[in-house]
């Protein structure tokens, strides 16, 4: 596996846990852990058994794992391979390799849903040939002889759930690939993502309304996923045109592979650098970060290694790499990116830290050209 291979096959964080399905990494967020758990939890009792209330969740699960893979083979029709699928207690997320442009963001957008449908379609059918339509007021209450027709339910709920034109569902991606054919992408982005927010904002009160904890909880992963997006949609205009050279830091101190966890202990304390390069003569062979310094502190103490610390597997970047490629990488709090040539030479390093630092200035930059314009 390539270097550019391994960054993009990086874990998403707080995801546990890989299973490989048509060649794509499918991890579970510890959040989505919690949510079985807790739906399993409130389902055992009453008419339905513990198994079938497991079989009921399993098979929720497996309908929205079904929703991303229809994404997956979807993108991979137009040459985009997913890196991973993460499931949230809202659904799963596919990660491309490359951002669809509109023409392709509409047929992925749809194909998810159209799974539900599908998945919806078929088992009320098999229920109807058997023992014909149910009333919906006997959905209401679970039992074991009602499993297929709620499955059938919540892949319907699900299909129009995520028909929402609020980003980060599917509806969101489909409003913005419509609004890209006829503005820049990252404007079709911020209007998605911001009626992704208000959408939120709304299904909270209305949570909050009805006491209603999973709607709010819902909402709560709607609203920050809609503002990531968002702040990336930002963060691609205030870069364009940027090479990742314009943002790194190239004032920055190193360390030797052979020496100590207090050696880099000391460094952190008299530096305002928080990540190292580790270093063995002129060859760069690792990445110390501040977290990884902790936790070699507290596990092998102060006489132990950077070697045994450091990250083999760090993200390196070319220095003309444009800053929208790289904005993905770094963007998450805490990232760090080596950036060297093609001989492999240690030319700056680029951090989350800098990179908000060079957004602020290019953002103070443009307000001042509109109340000053040249």
């Amino acid at each position: 596996m390539s270097s550019e291979e391994k960054v993009r096959s990086r874990a998403a964080a707080g995801s546990v846990g890989t299973v490989q399905i048509l060649g794509v990494p499918v991890r579970l967020h510890f959040t989505f852990i919690l949510l079985l758990v807790f739906l399993l939890f409130i389902g055992i009792g009453g008419k339905q058994s513990g198994a079938m209330t497991a079989l009921y969740i399993l098979g929720l699960f497996a309908s929205v794992l079904l929703h991303e893979l229809g994404h997956t083979l979807a993108a991979r029709h137009y040459g985009i391979r997913t890196t991973e699928i993460v499931m949230y207690p809202i659904g799963g997320v596919s990660r491309p390799e490359r951002p669809p442009v509109a023409r392709e963001e509409l047929p992925i957008a749809l194909a998810g849903p159209l799974v539900n449908l599908l998945i919806a379609c078929v088992l009320a059918g098999l229920v109807a040939s058997q023992q014909g339509f149910v009333a919906l007021e006997r959905l209401m209450e679970p039992t074991d002889a009602n499993l297929a027709e709620r499955l059938a339910l919540g892949n319907l709920m699900l299909f129009l759930f995520n028909l929402l034109p609020a980003y980060p569902m599917d509806g969101g991606r489909i409003l913005r690939s419509l609004l890209a054919l006829r503005m820049p992408q990252d404007r079709a982005t911020r209007i998605a993502a911001s009626a992704g927010q208000w959408l939120a904002i709304l299904m909270g009160l209305a949570g909050l309304l009805w006491g209603n904890f999973i709607l709010m909880f819902v909402a709560l992963f709607v609203y920050l996923g809609a503002f990531q997006e968002g702040a990336l949609a930002r963060g691609r205009q205030f870069t364009a045109g940027y090479p990742v050279r314009a943002a790194m830091m190239t004032d920055f101190r190193t360390v030797e592979h052979g020496q100590t966890i207090r050696d880099a202990g000391n460094l952190l304390l008299t530096t305002s650098q928080h990540d190292f390069p580790v270093v063995h003569g002129t060859s760069v062979v690792g990445l110390l970060t501040r977290a990884a310094l902790v936790r070699a502190m507290l596990n092998e103490g102060p006489d132990g290694y950077v070697a045994g610390a450091m990250d083999r597997d760090f993200i390196k970047l070319k220095p003309d790499t444009p800053l929208t490629e790289a904005l993905p990488q770094i963007s998450t709090p805490g990232a760090c990116a080596l950036v060297m040539d093609d001989d492999g030479k240690l030319l700056g390093i680029l951090t989350s830290e800098k990179l908000s630092e060079f957004l602020l200035l290019r953002q103070a930059a443009e307000a001042q050209h509109r109340i000053h314009p040249a």
